[in-house]
């Protein structure tokens, strides 16, 4: 008899887990505020200034400059920052597009340097054999909500004049050492896409204690207007990024929820944790003690296929399913994305006479992020942790009923 969901055994869990996004009464009122004000857009708006200056504040900085989303917050940070043709950037490969893209997008060549083994975030122990002349940055990302080691990367940054980028787009109020990430390095931009852990379906925010970076920014965002400048008055190259009023609105009442979701999912987190720890072949992302708060936008465990007999992740990740468990093997590292494979040494940024590096995607090899995109991973979503104690419980019971029953997926395995 198949006692495995994937065998055709019963499932553990039928009931959907929690459904995201979360909105109620507050999203209503002020949705119909915006609408019944006339002022739904533009430049004089009412809500979006209270948005950046409320969500700048709760991440510890004096500025915010809201966006139509967080691929554009990137862009135009890097931008603002005079990253251009043929300058570096040192980022992980184990992270969305977009941190790449917006580099590529602004001219500049993407530099991936590999993941630690335990966290996933930014190896700051091989980053400085990465920096040549030509480096301006470094993108700290803090993967699943997760801080980077941002002592070190501060450290280094320092040591060679380089901006920290932090690409925060999945890390809605998580702290390295009590300060709030964004406000760590030079620049912080954050995402309200539909799956973040705030979110207005779409949406990005920069932040900085910079004024000259949030001034450029501002003025990149807003067509190249200024501050305080006349409306047909545009002194610097800029495009329409504004985020609208109802965007804002929405995320005024999201964030008014933020504070009460993290603490559900971070005891959910750690209990989660806690109890697959207890099952071989299975740990968490390991949470260094500086990270003070973790978004958990992603629960990341990591699988030993070893202790499940030999069985691979992939199958792995099949059975959860079929148990009732959403899960996922998260990022392949974008060196292999194929947008990297199709990037031509003819191409510009690459052709640009300031490139000194020849640069061929195809011979990057950062070995964790590997290991981890096709062996090592398992993602569970940040709904799923924003539910009770059972919800977490049936997370644990699918996992052990796996490893109990591994022969059994090892055989069915065999013999397909």
């Amino acid at each position: 008899m198949a006692h495995l969901a994937i065998n055709g055994g019963p499932r553990v869990r039928e009931k959907a887990f929690p459904r995201w996004p979360v909105h109620g009464e507050a999203e209503r009122k002020a949705i119909l505020e915006v609408l019944e004000s006339g002022q739904w857009g533009g430049v004089e708006q009412r809500v979006v200034p209270q948005f950046e200056e409320q969500f700048a504040a709760l991440h510890q900085c004096a500025h915010g400059v809201t966006c139509t989303n967080g691929t554009a917050a990137l862009e135009i940070a890097i931008r603002a920052l005079g990253i251009s043709f043929g300058d570096e950037v040192i980022l992980p490969p184990y992270t969305f597009i977009a941190s790449a893209t917006a580099i590529l997008l602004n001219q500049a060549i993407p530099v991936f340097v590999d993941v630690d083994p335990e966290t996933y975030t930014l190896d700051p122990s091989k980053i400085e054999e990465a920096i040549t002349p030509k480096t301006k940055a470094i993108m700290a990302v803090h993967i699943g909500g997760m801080p980077c080691e941002m002592d070190a990367i501060l450290h280094i940054a320092n040591k060679h004049n380089l901006a920290v980028i932090e690409d925060s787009a999945q890390a809605h109020g998580a702290e390295w050492a009590g300060q709030r990430v964004g406000s760590i390095g030079t620049v912080g931009c954050f995402s309200f896409q539909s799956s973040k852990n705030m979110t207005s379906g779409e949406g990005g925010i920069i932040v900085t204690n910079d004024q000259e970076v949030y001034d450029r920014c501002w003025s990149i965002h807003n067509v190249g207007r200024i501050p305080g400048g006349r409306w047909y008055e545009h002194p610097n190259l800029g495009g329409n990024y504004r985020m609208t009023e109802w965007q804002a609105a929405i995320l005024l009442a999201q964030m008014g929820r933020l504070h009460d979701q993290m603490k559900v999912r971070d005891a959910n987190a750690r209990y989660l944790s806690e109890k697959l720890s207890q099952i071989p072949g299975v740990s968490a992302q390991k949470r260094p003690e500086k990270v003070t708060s973790h978004a958990y936008h992603i629960f990341i465990s990591r699988y030993n296929a070893e202790a499940f007999g030999g069985v691979d992740r992939a199958l792995f990740l099949k059975a959860l399913s079929a148990e009732g468990i959403p899960c996922s093997g998260g990022y392949v590292p974008l060196y292999r994305e194929a947008v990297f494979s199709r990037v031509h040494t003819s191409e510009c940024p690459f052709t640009c006479k300031h490139v000194e590096r020849v640069v061929d995607y195809s011979k990057v090899s950062c070995p964790v992020a590997e290991h981890a995109s096709t062996s090592e991973a398992v993602w569970f979503s940040q709904p799923m942790l924003t539910g009770d104690r059972s919800d977490m419980d049936s997370i644990v019971e699918a996992v052990a009923k796996v490893h109990a029953h591994r022969d059994e997926l090892k055989q069915a395995a065999e013999s397909a």
